[in-house]
């Protein structure tokens, strides 16, 4: 843990030389590796309680993605990485088991940084995480992680008449790129969760999150990005109070699936910060392949889609 500290006081203190969206940033080549190891007992009990995962069994879907955590953000803090990481939004995660993994088998977990793209909120990343068991892939990930800033204008063609690039701040898809509490991108058209309305899934569950809770999950994952945990550090990056972990709310939802091992994917998109403390719903489909969590006034925070084996 002391390494994984030092990396966020690097990160922090790196963070305002940073500037995201320049057109020749460059993602840094390296994979960070963790050696095979089996899971601690300890910690995977206490993610298990916080998260809502009960019983023995294998590991919970989302807890490679945590193992991982610290290699991510030791390469996401480096100097070579081009985004500041302080205020990063997580976005979006998928998910893709290739087989249960038991918690006494040696795992393998490898990160690197997998493409940059531009966003209309600002510039987000795409990192990977894969881990194996005596080199067989048994897990991957792929997450979208958003740096929110004013979008890059093009430099205008002289040679042709002004257009919609010359325009002041404030006009085009970015204009909204300052606003205070930014919903990730929505599903393209096509995919699975865009294919129920998140509104009209049946509620199945109502969970009331503590104002720690941040503070209480970032201690079970590593993850103690300044959003999550107070309110005055998450005011810093224009949250009115902390925000709960998008991973958090992501496990919380999958461990009301019934059939964990069935799952062949999982895509689950972030909507809008949950504001600790909150009250909020569950919402699922009755075989639980479309899930939801909603706010007050049907304020969709996630929408998820899981396909299944066979």
């Amino acid at each position: 843990m002391t390494s994984l500290s030092a990396s966020l006081v690097r990160g922090a203190l790196l963070s305002p030389l940073k500037r995201a969206g320049r057109p020749d940033a460059a993602l840094p080549p390296v994979r960070p590796t963790r050696p095979a190891a089996p899971v601690a007992p300890g910690p995977l009990a206490a993610y298990g309680r916080i998260c809502g995962f009960t019983g023995p069994g294998a590991l919970p879907l989302t807890y490679p993605h945590v193992l991982a955590f610290p290699d991510t953000m030791r390469l996401m803090t480096g100097r070579a990485f081009p985004l500041p990481v302080l205020g990063l939004v997580h976005t979006w995660i998928e998910i893709t088991p290739h087989r249960p993994v038991e918690p006494t088998e040696p795992l393998e977990l490898t990160v690197y940084a997998q493409e940059l793209n531009a966003h209309r909120r600002g510039t987000e990343v795409t990192m990977a995480t894969e881990a194996r068991v005596a080199g067989e892939l048994v897990w991957e990930s792929r997450s979208g992680y958003l740096s929110r800033h004013a979008p890059r204008r093009p430099e205008p063609d002289r040679t042709s008449p002004p257009s919609a690039v010359d325009a002041g701040p404030g006009s085009g898809a970015g204009a909204d790129a300052g606003a205070n509490l930014p919903a990730a991108t929505a599903p393209t058209e096509g995919h699975p969760s865009a294919a129920v309305p998140p509104e009209e899934l049946p509620a199945r569950a109502e969970w009331s999150l503590p104002g720690d809770l941040g503070r209480r999950y970032g201690a079970v994952s590593g993850d103690r990005n300044p959003i999550h945990l107070y309110p005055l550090t998450a005011r810093l990056f224009g949250f009115p109070r902390a925000i709960a972990h998008g991973m958090w709310t992501a496990a919380r939802c999958l461990a009301e699936d019934r059939d964990p091992t069935a799952v062949r994917t999982v895509r689950i998109d972030f909507r809008a910060p949950v504001l600790l403390p909150a009250t909020v719903t569950y919402a699922a489909d009755a075989t639980g392949d479309a899930f939801a969590l909603r706010g007050p006034g049907d304020r969709v925070h996630l929408v998820g889609a899981v396909t299944r084996k066979g």
